[in-house]
């Protein structure tokens, strides 16, 4: 039950104090980002790691002048593919057979298929299909930053053209989804962090069909 238990504890924290966590907490939220499943083992996304005052500084415009953004330790943003290209599909299957030792082509039947059906799609679709994939992981950074009783901020509150413009994310094919600010809590100051936790009710959330 701990997971739950840490769950409970978290909250989308509102002012952040500013205290450094460290790069050993840091490096295991990013792990069970890397760690989460995506479709076809496709893996399409990236997370940037950001710790510097003055580009934190310059991303705080670009969502709005929330806080968080400065006073956080630091930034996961979570960008995935702009598009699917031959190659970014060939590599998880290569790298597949390489770690697994596995002959070459062993997968090219799926792949081949895989692809023709991507590309009938748009970049559009290509960009919506692994922003899904980037929430996964996203979702067990979240996860983890709990268990790890570092607090975060999920933020979708932002300007995403004007962040990849600042990052040149262009330049590596990626576009930005999301950023999860990571810090500690400010108790004197944050208004949300001693209000009840609310959900929907179990009753109310799932829907059980027999």
């Amino acid at each position: 039950m701990s997971l739950l238990e840490d769950l409970k504890w978290r909250y989308a924290t509102k002012k952040m104090n500013g205290t450094p966590v460290s790069q050993e907490k840091i490096d295991y939220i990013i792990e069970a980002a890397r760690l989460a499943p995506t479709s076809s083992g496709l893996h399409p996304y990236k997370v940037i790691e950001i710790s510097n005052p003055e580009l934190k500084a310059k991303i705080q415009p670009v969502a709005y002048g929330q806080s968080q953004i400065v006073d956080s330790s630091h930034l996961l943003i979570f960008a995935a593919y702009d598009e699917y290209t031959k190659d970014r599909v060939d590599a998880p299957f290569a790298q597949q057979a390489e770690e697994r030792g596995l002959p070459a082509g062993f997968a090219d039947d799926y792949k081949n298929n895989l692809f023709a059906n991507i590309s009938k799609q748009t970049k559009e679709q290509h960009f919506n299909h692994a922003a899904r994939q980037a929430y996964i992981g996203f979702g067990l950074a979240l996860a983890a930053a709990a268990e790890q009783k570092v607090d975060a901020t999920p933020m979708e509150g932002f300007v995403n053209a004007q962040l990849d413009e600042l990052l040149e994310l262009d330049k590596l094919g990626l576009k930005s989804v999301t950023i999860l600010a990571l810090g500690y809590r400010d108790e004197e100051n944050d208004w949300l962090v001693n209000l009840k936790k609310v959900r929907p009710n179990h009753e109310d959330f799932i829907i059980k069909l027999k």
